[in-house]
């Protein structure tokens, strides 16, 4: 009994710390939204992982950091003449999201670490969580990578880097979020190939969405094309207006047209295969939590379409845009928990473990 106690807590623990750092996730996407829409991320040049940790600390260190920012091409084309002030407020907002990332990282590992040392994972389940460790790793390169790209040519980051360092962010919470549904005992979920096949689509179609809505942002698309359901004097664009740049792909991550016309298309596509799913399952009973699932993800996807017309039409205030993408995780988080319901569940003997300390088990 005190083995299985033992093992309970342990279990227990591991859930809690995993939430916990699911929600430093969602709350570092937005400081991460915020920091784009108030034009902060380039606000800090330099990539110290360690002694970046502290801000300036006096009048001289603030002069130094805001000459660095001077010598970017973004002060010069935008904030010429800012303010030692103003320079203060874009430098807050990156260096707080810039310490989540240092906090999530501590969060994640340090955890981690004494989980293994306890003997407390194994199998599979350590293999997951190393994963998303590396992941996790990765991604701080991919933020200096994406703020590398505004320093030298440009006046903000590259769209493309941007969409990667937004995705791998939300790809690394979606790992999470699933890992913690696989710690929870569950009996299979009996239902037809079509129910998981479109659950799947649902979820890679979320990303594909959220990959659409990072350079939307990226390239301040929601700022041009104000009208729904209209969008350049028509429901669907003319084609020389969709396809101008050559080669013609180009035009589907550059051309700030096709790109607001393919989050929008794909926003519909969206809405309407989860209302789809959501019937089928009904149809075909394949069980209370699946059926209800399956509605409370159209809710999320009608709620977050919404929201993203208000933000366009009123020409992305932050408050409405931060509001958008806290409703984008929402709607990620159910895709994730509708694709699991529907993953298969392996017998006892082959389910990853917990295994209990011997330290923590009496005899």
């Amino acid at each position: 009994m005190a083995g299985i106690s033992a093992k309970t807590s342990q279990l227990r623990a591991v859930r809690v710390w995993l939430v916990a750092v699911a929600a430093l996730i969602a709350l570092m996407v937005l400081v991460g939204g915020a920091t784009r829409l108030t034009e902060s991320g380039l606000s800090i040049v330099e990539w110290k992982p360690v002694t970046g940790a502290l801000p300036p600390l006096t009048e001289a260190q603030w002069t130094q950091a805001f000459e660095g920012y001077k010598r970017i091409p973004q002060y010069r084309e935008l904030n010429a003449g800012m303010t030692l002030a103003d320079f203060k407020t874009i430098f807050w907002w990156e260096w707080s999201h810039r310490l989540l990332g240092r906090v999530i990282g501590a969060a994640y590992l340090l955890p981690f670490l004494y989980f293994l040392w306890r003997g407390a994972v194994s199998g599979e389940l350590g293999r997951r969580l190393w994963v998303i460790f590396g992941l996790g790793a990765l991604q701080g390169g991919v933020g200096w990578w994406m703020v590398a790209s505004g320093l030298s040519e440009r006046i903000e980051v590259s769209q493309y880097r941007l969409a990667t360092h937004l995705v791998l962010a939300l790809l690394i919470f979606a790992a999470i979020v699933w890992t913690l549904r696989r710690l929870t005992d569950r009996p299979s979920v009996i239902a037809p190939l079509r129910l998981k096949i479109t659950s799947a689509v649902l979820l890679v179609l979320t990303f594909v969405q959220l990959y659409f809505g990072a350079l939307v942002a990226g390239l301040r698309a929601g700022r041009v094309y104000n009208t729904w359901p209209d969008i350049d004097g028509g429901f669907i664009p003319s084609a020389d207006r969709l396809w101008f740049e050559t080669p013609w792909w180009r035009n589907l991550f550059d051309n700030t047209l096709t790109v607001q016309f393919e989050h929008r298309m794909t926003a519909y596509l969206l809405f309407v295969l989860a209302i789809a799913h959501a019937i089928d399952a009904m149809r075909a009973r394949a069980g209370g939590a699946v059926v209800a699932g399956a509605w409370w993800l159209v809710a999320a996807i009608t709620l977050q379409a919404t929201l993203g017309i208000l933000t366009l039409l009123h020409q992305v205030p932050i408050d409405l845009a931060l509001t958008h993408q806290a409703v984008a995780i929402v709607v990620l988080t159910l895709a994730v928990l509708q694709a699991e319901r529907f993953a298969a569940r392996r017998t006892e003997r082959d389910q990853p473990t917990l295994v209990p300390s011997a330290s923590l088990v009496s005899d």
